[in-house]
């Protein structure tokens, strides 16, 4: 058992996933979280009696949380009571409203009432893209610290189909012809904070998965799941500081030394995890020259995906009203396009709206709600004034959900609220340009090409988050913490399973 000590920036979701996991593994482990609480844009916001998700509010892939918890030598049911949501999501459009399940059944005969002819054409969806998750899906558990990876056996099943030359609404038509049902399988891309006129096809993984495994909400909030972790670790023995900002990574020449917190705290470790934001950390948490390839100057040369505007609404008052739902703009390319490309606001906005308060009553008092409202936008290479803009677009925001949602008389039943611009997502949660969703995912910032988990610039440092491989979304967050955790363990000799074959049989892969 190794005795080696690692200092991990940041208690968002990777950061934890691999704390757990080497402390399991008999790592002495350091969490500095600069917050009162951990989770990071997976920690709780609380106002009053009620509680809302700061960003992730999808639970997806939930056998991979299994594992993450596996890994830790606990079971998920132990920490977490978590529910399957059916149906998944409504979709609503001007003159369609789609209730999406995971019964494929059930989804193809709501297919066929909104586009007759069409539904057949699932069966042939699940099957095509089926083989393709099987063949990618392992291709993202691996690491890219060299591109010998790619001469390995996973990434010649598995490459092949991660390059489609083609975007995934362009994907989409070889199973669906009319614009809508297309959408209906592509808007996922916002995940990824991208288009769907841009977002590779390989990422039709996403609806895939969606589909055939499900939607699940941890009772709580998906911000329990941090805090589940969080207690994982300290029964492991790990140590989490809370209100404890990192300043720098301490180094010498290239290599990690430690830590020097904004206290002026001085924290030796023999090797150092980071999981504050990519651009942040780049930017802000290592001394002038260190970093180069990552630079600013280079950082300003990437691609990095669109933000969110946030409103979270404590209301004296309950709707009937699905739990995820998404209501898109008349004209929906005008508005991904204002997003991506234009770089401004639209009037006709689309927007994402969660009433999580009819399946879980423990997120507000009772006889009242949580509402969670989000708005792709720009991000801040924008140049949008929030400062000017905040309260009007909130207002436009308000008035657009009350008309849509059928929840007329939804600002009167308001009691509090807390609004996050992307302003606010890079000044005061050091979210690089407010990009919520990190580097954006085209195939040049992918895997080899992406930050990689042994970071390439600084000797005994090392990444995790949704800026770094595998990408954005909280099953690859924690493959990026199980990626780095099981890195870690072999540089020191700990043994360990690669997860292809400690769940080798699982059905899943």
């Amino acid at each position: 058992m190794s005795q080696k000590h690692i200092a991990v920036i940041g208690a968002g979701p990777g950061g934890l996933t691999a704390a757990m996991i080497l402390a399991r593994r008999g790592f002495k482990i350091s969490v500095f979280e600069k917050e009162s609480e951990v989770g990071g844009r997976n920690a709780a916001i609380r106002l009053g009696g009620f509680v809302f998700d700061t960003g992730p509010t999808f639970l997806m892939m939930k056998y991979i949380l299994d594992e993450m918890f596996e890994e830790a030598g606990q079971k998920t049911e132990n920490w977490l009571k978590i529910v399957k949501l059916d149906p998944m999501y409504r979709l609503k459009f001007d003159d369609v409203e789609i209730n999406v399940t995971d019964d494929h059944e059930r989804m193809k005969a709501e297919i066929e009432k909104w586009f007759p002819g069409q539904s057949s054409n699932l069966d042939r969806f699940f099957e095509k893209e089926g083989i393709r998750f099987k063949k990618l899906f392992p291709c993202l558990q691996k690491d890219y610290s060299d591109w010998t990876q790619f001469l390995r056996p996973a990434f010649l099943r598995g490459g092949p189909y991660m390059y489609t030359f083609d975007t995934i609404f362009e994907h989409l038509g070889n199973y669906f012809g009319p614009e809508k049902l297309r959408l209906s399988f592509t808007f996922q891309s916002k995940y990824l904070g991208m288009s769907a006129w841009e977002c590779p096809g390989a990422f039709v993984i996403i609806p895939y998965i969606e589909h055939s495994f499900g939607i699940w909400h941890p009772i709580g909030g998906l911000s329990e799941i941090s805090a589940a972790m969080a207690k994982v670790l300290k029964k492991l023995g790990g140590e989490i500081h809370l209100n404890a900002p990192v300043d720098k990574v301490i180094t010498d020449g290239q290599i990690a030394k430690g830590l020097k917190l904004k206290d002026g705290s001085r924290i030796e470790a023999d090797e150092v995890v980071v999981n504050a934001d990519f651009g942040y950390a780049m930017t802000h948490l290592f001394e002038p020259g260190v970093i180069r390839k990552w630079s600013e100057g280079n950082l300003r040369k990437k691609r990095f995906s669109c933000s969110t505007f946030m409103l979270y609404l404590g209301l004296n008052k309950v709707y009937d009203h699905p739990h995820h739902a998404i209501y898109f703009a008349g004209a929906y390319r005008e508005n991904v396009e204002d997003i991506f490309n234009r770089m401004r606001l639209s009037d006709d906005m689309s927007f994402y709206v969660r009433n999580a308060s009819l399946t879980d009553p423990t997120i507000a008092p009772q006889g009242k709600s949580a509402l969670y409202i989000l708005v792709p936008v720009a991000n801040n290479r924008s140049g949008i004034d929030w400062e000017k803009e905040k309260k009007i677009y909130r207002d436009k925001v308000l008035s657009a959900v009350a008309r849509k949602t059928g929840m007329s008389d939804l600002p009167e039943h308001i009691e509090v609220e807390k609004v996050i611009t992307p302003a606010d997502w890079e000044n005061q949660y050091h979210v690089y340009k407010g990009a919520t969703f990190n580097l954006a995912h085209n195939i040049g910032q992918m895997l080899y090409f992406r930050p990689r988990n042994r970071f390439e610039e600084v000797d005994r440092c090392w990444l995790v988050g949704g800026g770094t491989h595998p990408g954005s979304g909280l099953p690859t967050i924690y493959e990026s913490g199980r990626i780095t955790a099981n890195l870690i363990c072999k540089k020191y000799g700990v043994p360990f399973v690669y997860p292809n074959q400690a769940y080798g049989k699982n059905p899943k892969l």
